[in-house]
């Protein structure tokens, strides 16, 4: 009997071992980790039990249900996108699985920038969990949101009862999971708040810990110039005692051309005197906005009455001067391409195109283009020694800022790598990666994401070094990236062997 009990307990025993060693879901070996730090590759295996990370080194005497060759691959932390357009994709069945992003190599969006987001955030993060979403998503509460709420589109100072009424949606939001306040100063309704209306608001975010994200009143010389907007975008850090990032960091137009070493002495400046200051950027020459918000004055655009106020012969001298300057300042009308628009035969042109076609100038096709239901716009504006300055900082997160028309949806993270690091040798890979990993990670306080490390969520890309690449053009902006040959989010291939899956692992992050 006791010779029994020995061999069950060894038979046992040996049971154990041998499902220790047979543990893992997923097995990634023989690739060229990066693990997101920014330290350099080294030959590692990956693997993956359930949601999170539970391996990163050797592998020997490890066996898992599925195991994937990476050799000859790089395998990173999944992408993380700080600044996109994405909460009505996720908001869709029908393009909920986040496709542009997966195929990148993104695993994590932020979305609800620029000022705008959706109204109700927790039923919005509730709908994403019950539906089901490709990518994990976390939303800002947009301050222009908050404003349209409580003053609609009113160019006025709030009222005590009205700044009160902001402060609590604002409150409400962060409760319900928010990450923090974005802002679109360039654009109304939020271009006609004042700093210390956004301070306060700020504030509010700040008590939940939460981060502050902006699209800046100026990147040009628009109303206080880019480096007045930079001042502010500090001012705000500091008087509400809260992290800021400066959305897709840029010096737009001819005028600021050059001013992104002045910009980078500011931030750095702050940084050393304890403000909490990020930028994000994407990789292109050309922004994506609309015709409207590039050239026709905030004033114009007060209470809804943008229409009514091109049609009116008493301001269009002034309107024509105002968008006359506003043309010059984004390079001139062939700058302005056509990507989006209700009129079909617009798109793909220029607006000197467009003005040539119809014999006038580029300013009255502008307002023809407006009155007929606008139209979006890739804006040449941006010189390439500016964004490669920018790059190079180590407080600079890669966006893609994602919008309909514009190759930067699809095409951002793959570009960045193949042109700024595999072709022109300006930046290292794993600076690359860091910048849209942990860093992304850490400004957005996403716990556990943005590094290979075991005890982390087991969102991971492999991709072919030779192939990883964007396939989306100004003229074509909706092709699908190339290279990545598969994707892991929270455990689960999203991509497998280069094609799409049918999971939807991805969850809402609430602050």
């Amino acid at each position: 009997m006791k010779r029994f009990l020995i061999l069950v307990c060894v038979v046992l025993a040996l049971a154990a071992a041998r499902s220790s060693a047979q543990d893992l879901d997923l097995l990634i070996r023989g690739g060229s980790v990066i693990d997101g730090t920014g330290s350099p590759a080294v030959a590692a295996d990956i693997g993956i039990k359930n949601d999170r990370i539970v391996l990163v080194g050797a592998s020997a005497g490890r066996t898992a249900k599925r195991t994937i060759d990476a050799a000859g691959l790089v395998v990173t932390p999944g992408f993380i996108d700080p600044h996109t357009h994405t909460a009505a994709d996720l908001s869709d069945p029908r393009r909920s699985r986040n496709d542009a992003y997966l195929m990148q190599g993104v695993t994590t969006v932020a979305t609800g920038n620029d000022g705008s987001s959706p109204r109700a955030i927790g039923a919005t993060l509730a709908k994403w969990t019950k539906q089901g979403i490709g990518s994990n998503a976390a939303l800002f509460i947009g301050q222009g949101t908050v404003r349209s709420e409580a003053m609609g589109m009113s160019d006025a100072k709030p009222t005590p009862e009205q700044m009160d009424r902001m402060k609590a949606l604002v409150d409400k939001a962060m409760d319900e999971g928010a990450i923090g306040l974005s802002t679109g100063l360039y654009y109304t309704p939020g271009s006609y708040s004042s700093t210390e209306e956004v301070i306060e608001l700020a504030k509010v975010a700040a008590q939940h810990h939460g981060i502050y994200d902006t699209h800046m009143r100026d990147e040009s010389t628009y109303s206080i110039g880019l480096l007045g907007s930079v001042r502010e975008t500090i001012r705000i850090g500091q008087e509400a005692h809260l992290p800021v990032t400066i959305s897709h960091i840029k010096a737009l137009g001819t005028d600021v051309w050059g001013q992104s070493k002045e910009v980078i002495a500011l931030i750095d400046a702050a940084r050393k005197e304890g403000v909490a200051v990020s930028a994000s950027q994407y990789p292109y020459t050309a922004s994506g906005t609309g015709v409207s918000a590039s050239l026709v004055p905030p004033w114009a655009m007060a209470n809804d009455a943008m229409l009514k106020n091109l049609k009116d012969p008493a301001l269009r001298p002034r309107l024509v001067k105002e968008m006359t300057e506003n043309l010059r300042r984004r390079g001139g009308a062939d700058s302005l391409l056509m990507t989006s628009s209700p009129d079909k035969t617009i798109v793909g042109k220029t607006l000197a195109q467009i003005a040539d076609e119809r014999k006038e100038s580029p300013v009255d096709a502008a307002i023809e283009i407006v009155e007929a239901g606008g139209a979006g716009v890739a804006s040449f504006n941006m010189k390439e020694s500016d964004i490669e300055a920018f790059m190079r900082e180590p407080w600079v997160m890669t966006c893609s800022d994602g919008s309909e028309g514009h190759p930067r949806k699809f095409g951002t993270f793959p570009r960045k790598i193949r042109k700024y690091v595999y072709e022109d040798h300006f930046i290292t890979l794993e600076f690359a990666v860091r910048s849209s990993t942990s860093l992304a990670a850490e400004t957005l306080g996403l716990k556990d994401r943005g590094l290979l490390k075991a005890g982390y969520f087991a969102d991971v890309l492999v991709f072919d070094p030779k192939t990883y690449n964007e396939r989306a053009t100004y003229l074509e902006p909706e092709i699908l990236a190339t290279g990545v040959r598969y994707l892991t989010v929270n455990g689960q291939l999203a991509i497998d062997n280069g094609a799409l899956t049918t999971a939807l692992a991805g969850r809402a992050l609430t602050h």
